[in-house]
């Protein structure tokens, strides 16, 4: 029991530490950090998302979200709607800085993808994209019940 659970979190730790690091390496250059790339993938992708959809997919809290699209915004990757009270919930847009990084981000991703997947095939993925769903949500399962 207690070698599963050290290698599950050792695992999980080790994946999402060497995410955060491929991030500041490849943005290195554009002085971003691993926050601002995740915030400009989307923006990128998903065309026209808000900072309140972004705090979803980036899996951060307001106050992170806001903080990187004050620095994307001061460095001119990013155009937000003006001051107001719906600013949150108002589409973001990429500048052509902000579009030429977001397109850099998605094809430096698809080529980290495919070299971490080339020792699967397609049915081990998928398998191994249901299991990983299905241990987050027990454990987002567990999280709340264990905040009641």
């Amino acid at each position: 029991m207690q070698e599963r659970f050290e290698m599950f979190t050792v695992l999980i730790n080790r994946i999402s530490r060497d995410i955060r690091r491929i991030k500041n390496q490849e943005m290195a250059a554009y002085h971003l950090r691993s926050a601002h790339v995740s915030c400009l993938y989307y923006i990128y992708s998903l065309d026209g998302v808000t900072s309140a959809e972004l705090c979803e997919h980036c899996e951060e809290d307001k106050a992170t979200i806001s903080r990187a699209l004050d620095y994307l915004e001061g460095n001119g990757f990013i155009l937000r709607p003006c001051e107001g009270a719906k600013r949150y919930k108002s589409p973001l847009h990429l500048t052509e800085k902000g579009r030429a990084v977001g397109e850099q981000i998605a094809e430096r991703l698809r080529s980290i993808l495919d070299a971490v997947s080339h020792t699967l095939t397609e049915e081990e993925r998928a398998a191994f994209y249901r299991s990983l769903s299905a241990i987050s949500r027990s454990l987002d399962t567990i999280a709340q019940n264990s905040e009641a």
